[in-house]
Order: C-alpha cells, then structure tokens, then sequence
C-alpha cells in the first residue's frame, strides 16, 4: 500500500516538474518567436560619413544596443522610440572596409538575439564630388575665349572624362576636346572655337564619370554662365601670398606656399617648373606643385621637408603660368611682388586651426536664402584641404540632406566659402559642417575654437543684397564714356581692359599687349598717342571707335571693337541705374565716411556728396566673403584731401568685386597721389586718379567707369577684380 502511494506520488511529481519545464519552454519560444528585425533604412552608406538609421520590427525593449558583423562602424545616439522602432547613427570610418555588415539588435540583460539577422547595411565608397568650376554658377559675361574646367574631391578615372560625360551646351552642343589633369583631378574642356557673343551656356558632368575606384559622381552636376562681346587678353598677375613678402619667423615644417591669381588659372602649366622655391641663394627646394581649383586660383608649393631654420627663401612663378584663355602671368603690376621672400624662424608649427567666426552665425535666424556660408579660420589653411568633402551643409531640417554647392577660400582673410548651387529653401534650418580633415599650412588639423562646428542657422522668406551685374562692363579697368581716357605718367598699369565710344585718339598715353611693341615708340604696336612721359600699359585690349590708333593695330579702332564699346558703356548705364534705384540706406557720418568701420549695405549721403578724408574707411565683411556695399551718393566723390591720400580697407573677408560706388556726378581719387581706393566707380560724369606731376602710384582695385565724361589717371594701377 505505501509502496503503492509513493509510486503514485512520484508519477505526479514527474508530472508537476514537466508541466514546468513545457511552460518554460513555451515562454521562450514565444519570447524568441516574438522579437523581429524586419527593415533598416537607409541600407548603405559611404566612408568618412556619419549616417541616421532607422530599425523597424516588433519587441524593442529600453537599453537595446546595435550590433554590426563586421568593423568600421561605430554606433552611437541609439534610441529606442517604441517597441517597433529604433534609431541610432552609424559613425562610418573612412577605412571602413566597403563590404555589407549583418546587423542585429540584442536586449540588454538578456542573451536574446532578433533572429531576421539577415539585415545588412553596406559600406560604400566615396562618392566623387564636384568641389569648384570655373566659370562659377551664373556668371555673367564670361570671356568668349576661354576653357571651362571642373575640380573633383577625389581622383578620377581618366577613361571616363571625355566628351560624352563632360558636356557644354548653348543653343547647340559645343564641340572640343577634354583632358583630365590627374595632378589636381581637374577636368578641361576646351571649345574647338569661341563662344558665341552674349549667349548662356549650361555645362554638365554626369554619373557616368566615376573614381579611380569606379564610384560614380554622386548625381549629374550642371551649372550656367553667359559668355560676353570680349575676349580675355588681360595677363594674370600674383594678388597674394603665403607667407607673405619678407615675412620672418616663418615655421620650418611650412608645407604649403601659395600663390592667389588674379583670375583662374590652366592648372596644367602650374608645375615645378613654373612654380620655384630657393633658398638658401640659389639652392633649390624640392617639392611638388598643385593647383587648388576647389579653392579658388591658389597654387601651392609643399616642401619635401622641413626648411631651414634661419634662412631666406626666394619664390617664384614664371610667366610659363597662363591663365586659361591662354594669356601668360605678368611678373609686374600685381598686388603682390614676384618673385617674393620670405625668413623661416627656428621652430615648427604646432598650433592646430581653428574656425573662430561664421557667417551666418550659430543658431542666426531670418537668413537670406541668397547666402552663401562662411567660415574664418585662425590661421592661414592649406588650400588644397578646403574642398566640398570637408566644408558641408546639409538641410532642411535634421539627417542627412547634402546641399549641392562648390567651395572656394580666400588666403587674403582665412576665410571658406561654401556658395549653393541654387537659393535655400525658405525658413528651413540648415547644418554646415567642417571637418578635421581640414588642415593648416603646417599640416595640423582643425579642432575646436570659439565659434561652434557644426553650427545651425535658419533661413528667412527673401534674398539679402548681392552683387549688381555689370554685364559686359565687368572686364573693364576703365571706361570713358565718349569723351575718352587719358594717362600722365609712365607707371600707370592696368590689369584689365580699356573703352571709350569715342574714336581712338580719344585716349591718349596708353598702349596694350594685344601686339608686341617697343617703347617709347608712338607708331608701333598699339599705342595710344604715348610720348615719353605719358606710357600706361593695358594688360589687356583698348576699345574704341575708328580708326585704328597705329597701322600696326588694325583689329582695333575697328567697328567690331566701337560695338564692344558701345557694349559696355550701355552696360554699365543699366547698372548705375540699378544701383540708383536700390531703396536707400543710412548717412552714419553725414556725407563723412573717413574714420568709419561699415558693416555690409547700403549707404547714401543724406547731402549728395560722400568724402574720404581726414582718415581712411574700413569696410568689415564680419566674416561673410560675398557681402556688398552699395554707396549712393547724388552728386560728388572725394577721396583724400591736399598732401593726405586716404584708403578704403578691406577686413574680415571683404572683397572689392562687391564694393559699388554710384556718382551723380564727379569722382576725385587722391588728388595727391597714393592711396588705395577700392570698388567700382560708376560716375554720371568723369573720375580723376591723382594730378599731373605725381609720382607716387596711386592704387584702384576695382573699376572707374565715366558715363558721360573722360576717366584721367596719373601713375596709376587699376587691378579689375576676379569676379
């Protein structure tokens, strides 16, 4: 009997113990058979990118991690927003190996693993991007007789730079040819012939251009510039430099040198040849030659290693450098010297770059949807780092939204640029970034400083003040109406070209380098009634009416070159008058701009006469590269006074192509000679430079464009800004 019982009892036992173990089994399965990873979206990304993620299924529980099969990812801002979906941000490294990763999610405290681990997201490659072009987007009146070229972030493949994926378009498709500088991943493409008179063109790169990896262009990249009357004939000069001339206690680990052009250059005749570093004597430097084309006309010179401590050093660009209409540099009449100097101290640069200002500022708001973004930097960049893969903005609104743009840099103020390919998005918010991958001209890269990075900003409804369109007026140093222009002296240059309407012998003590001659000859070459006192030089072409100034100049003096002229003087009219009819701003010094420091905008003399004496204007960009000053003034212009020559100086990323100086009537420059005006002039009547008899040499970098009345200059040297 009580064998009996304690059988029966351990059959019930037995029972009781498995109807647990089933039970627990069945929790388990439900738990596992419950749990799902179903999408991940987006499903790739490429190295060096930091990509938003978004994880849909079913049983996400707080405290679940990310995990990934492979390496090169980090995850990070993992957050659980329900049980059916998780976000996060993959951090891709740049050596991420481009391959696809299993992704799972485990619930924290527990060995449980989503079973759909067939989930992957792939690494790509980087994308190519286009970081600058040249003509720049929208650029009006562009020389009928130049190259068009394209800058790339990432080496490309030769093989896929041609005709078919590099395409100029007018009216009809441009026949010419493509070459491919793989020194500075630039691509030209030069027209068989030149381009037609005032028409628009759209240039376009598309996907079928990839890497040397086989990564294609992200998307297709067009962008527009309208071609004008003239051909480019100006020769290039040096504007700035880094180091500067005599600079001393330069840092011996320097491995960037650079040269700023006055305008674009081929990149292709900028090579160790052309572009030299001695020092000391005549001991050559060894080093490599690139050109910048994502960064503006730079060049750049980087040592093979260290300089010498305490030594001079000597550079040099020869006049093998041409720009790209084929015009070769002029080693004169610059707004730097070349050759330059410069003295290394005893020690290296160890100090990392840092972005100290931007423009628009962290968290601005009611930003014109015009602007183009800024960064200043602390200390001079290598130009070669500033490209559209480390200078990004993306937006609307937050993840990942890459605005298409290019990006230029300024080595004259530090400053970056990342201009839009097209307007922001009205009241959007908008995210630029700057990598560390930017460097210094030691090599030291980019950590944080004062001003934030990434910094936010959100637009407004409307456009800010941008520059006024000078049509075909903008290649232009000078322009007198039809009453001519007249040189005293036997320094004046100008970097750009010259016109009246009026006949040739209108202008008077000039010549241009459009035909080889030899001073002080007045019959050779072309040559404008020049004596031996009285010879300017033109770095490019005069225009005017018949005749001919020399039977040695028939292609002036012709009615292809009085049409030019016509051209430009209509042109600047139009845009004197658009810069009369903007609504007008404030008189802060009552008709007294000497002393001042004047933010961007628009500034008109209450009393219609502007000066500048006593002390020099200051015009401050606050960090903004494209900002523009328009000065309106009804009646006179007066820059310095009898003995005291007065400037107008640029800081903080001011530029003289967006400086506008609208006269009702006359403009008197530094009538004792000296001094350094800047902008462009456009007076109702004539602009005077300086009196006869002064040798000092006054500087104008900008334009001087008399509607009505002649422009007079004495030792003059006008520089017509880059556009």
């Amino acid at each position: 009997m009580h064998t009996r019982t304690r059988s029966v009892n351990r059959i019930w036992l037995m029972a009781i113990l498995l109807t647990v173990v089933m039970a627990g089994c069945g929790r388990e399965q439900a738990a596992t058979t419950a749990s799902t990873l179903s999408t991940i979206s987006p499903t790739s990304g490429a190295q060096g990118q930091s990509v938003n993620v978004t994880l849909t299924g079913t049983g996400f529980a707080s405290g679940a991690t990310i995990n990934l099969s492979g390496t090169g990812i980090t995850v990070s801002n993992t957050t659980v927003v329900s049980s059916t979906q998780i976000t996060a941000t993959f951090v891709i490294a740049a050596s991420a190996p481009p391959v696809a990763q299993n992704v799972t999610v485990a619930t924290a405290g527990t060995t449980i693993v989503f079973p759909n681990d067939d989930q992957t997201f792939t690494v790509t490659g980087v994308a190519p991007q286009v970081s600058s072009t040249n003509p720049s987007n929208f650029l009006i009146c562009e020389p009928i007789n130049r190259e068009i070229t394209v800058a790339f972030t990432k080496a490309m493949n030769p093989l896929t730079i041609t005709t078919a994926t590099f395409l100029v378009t007018g009216i009809t498709p441009v026949t010419g040819t493509v070459a491919y500088d793989a020194t500075n991943n630039i691509a030209i493409f030069t027209p068989t012939s030149n381009l037609g008179l005032d028409d628009i063109y759209t240039a376009t790169i598309t996907t079928s251009a990839t890497d040397t990896t086989g990564n294609p262009l992200g998307s297709n990249f067009s962008w527009s510039f309208q071609s004008c009357t003239t051909a480019d004939t100006t020769a290039p000069t040096v504007s700035s430099t880094v180091p500067a001339n005599t600079a001393a206690a330069v840092p011996i680990n320097l491995k960037a040198i650079t040269a700023t052009f006055s305008e674009g250059m081929d990149s292709r005749t900028l090579t160790a040849t052309t572009f030299t570093v001695t020092g000391p004597g005549t001991t050559p430097v060894t080093g490599t030659v690139t050109y910048a084309g994502n960064a503006g006309a730079i060049a750049t010179f980087t040592p093979a290693g260290n300089l010498a401590a305490n030594t001079t050093y000597t550079v040099t660009v020869t006049a093998g450098a041409k720009d790209l209409a084929g015009n070769v540099l002029s080693l004169v009449g610059g707004l730097a010297p070349d050759p330059w100097t410069f003295t290394t101290g005893a020690a290296s640069n160890t100090t990392s770059p840092k972005v100290i200002s931007t423009a628009p500022a962290s968290a601005a708001t009611g930003v014109g949807i015009n602007q183009t973004v800024n960064a200043t930097f602390s200390e001079a960049i290598n130009p070669l780092t500033i490209t559209t893969a480390t200078f990004t903005l993306t937006g609307p609104g937050p993840g990942l939204n890459p605005v298409t743009g290019t990006v230029s840099y300024n080595a004259a103020s530090n400053v970056a640029t990342f201009t839009p390919a097209s307007n922001l998005a009205p009241s959007a918010t908008y995210t630029a970034t700057i990598s560390t991958g930017v460097k210094d001209t030691s090599g030291n890269a980019l950590v944080s400083g004062a001003a934030p990075n990434p910094w936010t900003f959100t637009t407004g409804t409307t456009a800010t003040l941008g520059p006024v369109s000078l049509g075909s007026a903008a290649p232009f140093g000078g322009a007198g109406g039809g009453a001519g222009m007249t040189n005293q002296g036997t320094h004046t240059v100008v970097n750009g070209n010259i016109t009246t309407t009026g006949a040739s012998t209108t202008v008077t003590g000039f010549h241009d380098t459009s035909v080889p001659y030899t001073p002080p000859s007045s019959a050779s070459g072309c040559t404008y009634t020049e004596t031996t006192l009285n010879q300017g030089t033109v770095n490019g072409t005069i225009y005017t009416a018949a005749p001919p100034p020399t039977v040695s100049c028939p292609n002036e003096g012709t009615t292809a070159t009085f049409s030019i002229a016509q051209q430009a003087v209509a042109d600047a009219q139009t845009a004197y008058n658009t810069l009369a009819g903007i609504p007008g701003g404030t008189d802060p010094g009552a008709g007294q701009l000497g002393g001042l420091t004047l933010a961007p905008g628009v500034y008109k003399a209450a009393l219609g006469s502007f000066l500048i004496t006593g002390s020099d204007l200051t015009l401050d960009a606050q960090g903004n590269a494209n900002a523009v000053w328009v000065f309106q003034m009804a009646s006179t212009l007066t820059v310095g006074a009898a003995g005291a020559p007065r400037s107008v100086i640029l800081i903080n990323g001011a530029q003289a192509k967006n400086v506008f100086w609208q006269v009702g009537s006359a403009a008197t420059i530094n009538g004792a000679g000296g001094g350094t005006m800047v902008g462009t002039i456009i007076a109702s009547s004539g602009v005077t430079f300086s009196t006869a008899g002064n040798v000092t040499i006054t500087t104008l970098n900008g334009r001087a464009l008399g509607l009505n009345a002649s422009v007079t200059v004495v030792n003059t040297v006008i520089n017509v800004p880059l556009p």
